[in-house]
């Protein structure tokens, strides 16, 4: 392993988004990286180096709320390969003995239109009803790829994506990198990082004691998280890795997504509130007054008139964190469209690029022609460790400076960060050092059996799931304890642990 220092684009990015949010440059000589990420996964953009930072800052700044708290330094350890095969969790996980089923919907993915491709995103059913209705389609189990592809066929690609944009649905054009960073939102993008913190309210200093012992940097620290798919839930199970009481809160009124909420709801407690309820808009209430996080990936805006903006939240409860994730920031002409990190990708270039690199690598000019997403939702990750790290930046700012903060992390603005990191060659990429991720057997792959721990829920159903990649010295994280997989979304009361 090699210090932070060690590799170019890690140190630069790391120490930058460090000292940025106001945190303690010393404490960077504490995080460790292996040095050789590069060849960890097919890819032409350093997602190992993106996996390790976002995660190395996700645990360093655990470590340094825990050092506020306690006056204890310990060291972070994240390995490439380790890392980015954690920007793909949901994959492997097991549940008595059976792995995952698909994530996809049947219709969801790349289609060709008269002048180019769009993505469409299907996976809930009221996306998939709005998206077939604006197509004419019927809304049936039967309905084929092929009947989508022969109504998009009459479609320009921008006036698909306008248009399902306009009904609130999910939709986006496919376009090159350079044609995206011409493009008024990406303009508007400009220069804004992947996390910002910003002061919201007054609140006096949190205090810190030293009556007993924390057994983990987060250890007493509550957490609502209102958030799905996939981001916010990567952060709210890296929080409580860290010791957070994380109750995560989700509508009974929307699907659950097994494949996605068993992994990521490890380490939580989940329950359900109707906030069409005036009980239960006042039971979370009640919760937020005595929260410390409230972490949401509504779209900008989406709970103010419940009474859960920023400056909501800070009034209700000085010293509060509201974190928040959106989909394409909080400026410019996309900042209330709905998104998600397959297709932020499309979007914003990064399906071209990959189609780009892998033709070159092939000599077959025809890859060009086929989009070819990242080999991970690795936006999605990457905002989710940093919405983390912002977390714990602004949960430190609360003992050495006080007041009430607001974190926000955009997935258009993390896929700027991760291009920043700046490109492999398509040998490197593609080529016969560069690893693929293991396949998805039973029994599980070897890399992936010795990198997993089991758990049990309190049903008794047993999962086996990849151990947290930022390694800790002093304070081991929360994993395979028993209890702590619920897999369920209802599986307990709407109430603080004592």
């Amino acid at each position: 392993m090699a210090s932070v220092g060690a590799i170019p684009e890690v140190n630069n990015a790391a120490r930058n988004l460090w000292l940025a949010n106001g945190l303690n440059a010393q404490s960077l000589t504490r995080l460790h990286l292996s040095n050789q990420p590069n060849s960890a996964i097919n890819s032409s953009f350093k997602l190992a180096s993106v996996a390790q930072t976002a995660i190395g800052l996700s645990g360093l700044s655990a470590a340094q709320f825990h050092n506020l708290r306690t006056g204890i330094d310990q060291e972070v350890n994240v390995d490439a390969r380790h890392a980015v095969l954690e920007f793909h969790s949901e994959a492997w996980h097991t549940v008595d003995g059976e792995l995952p089923g698909g994530i996809w919907d049947t219709i969801a993915g790349v289609y060709q239109t008269r002048d180019g491709h769009v993505r469409i995103h299907t996976n809930f059913p009221h996306h998939r009803a709005g998206i077939l209705s604006v197509l004419n389609l019927p809304n049936l189990p039967e309905t084929t790829r092929d009947s989508v592809q022969s109504a998009l066929n009459t479609w320009n690609a921008v006036e698909f994506e306008t248009e399902a944009a306009a009904r609130g649905m999910c939709a986006t054009a496919m376009r090159s990198c350079e044609v995206w960073s011409q493009h008024p939102h990406a303009r508007q993008l400009d220069g804004v990082p992947p996390v910002r913190i910003i002061k919201i309210g007054d609140a006096p200093k949190r205090e810190v004691s030293s009556d007993f012992e924390l057994s983990r940097p987060l250890d007493g620290i509550r957490v609502l998280d209102l958030s799905r798919v996939l981001a916010g839930p990567v952060a709210g199970r890296t929080l409580a890795a860290h010791g957070a009481d994380v109750l995560l809160v989700t509508s009974p009124h929307l699907p659950s997504l097994p494949t996605l909420d068993i992994d990521t709801s490890r380490g939580k407690r989940t329950t359900q509130l109707d906030l069409t309820s005036p009980n239960d808009l006042n039971k979370l209430k009640r919760l937020a007054s005595t929260a410390d996080v409230f972490l949401q990936a509504y779209r900008p805006g989406g709970l103010q008139a419940k009474g859960f903006g920023p400056t909501e939240l800070a009034a209700l409860r000085p010293g509060i964190v509201s974190a928040n994730l959106t989909a394409w920031g909080w400026q410019g002409p996309w900042k209330d469209r709905r998104g998600f990190d397959s297709l932020v990708q499309t979007a914003t270039g990064f399906n071209v690029a990959e189609a780009a690199a892998y033709a070159e690598f092939t000599g077959d000019q025809n890859a060009a022609l086929k989009p070819r997403p990242l080999p991970m939702q690795a936006l999605d990750h990457a905002a989710g460790y940093l919405l983390a790290f912002g977390i714990n930046a602004a949960l430190c700012k609360t003992i050495t400076e006080g007041g009430s903060w607001e974190v926000q992390v955009s997935l258009a603005a993390v896929g700027q960060w991760i291009k920043s990191f700046g490109r492999l060659t398509p040998e490197e990429a593609f080529g016969s050092t560069a690893q693929a991720f293991p396949p998805r057997t039973l029994p599980l792959d070897p890399e992936i059996a010795a990198l997993s721990l089991p758990w049990r829920s309190e049903g008794g159903h047993e999962m086996t799931a990849l151990r947290h990649a930022a390694i800790l010295s002093r304070t081991p994280v929360r994993e395979g304890e028993s209890s702590q997989a619920p897999m369920a979304l209802d599986a307990h009361a709407a109430e603080w642990l004592q």
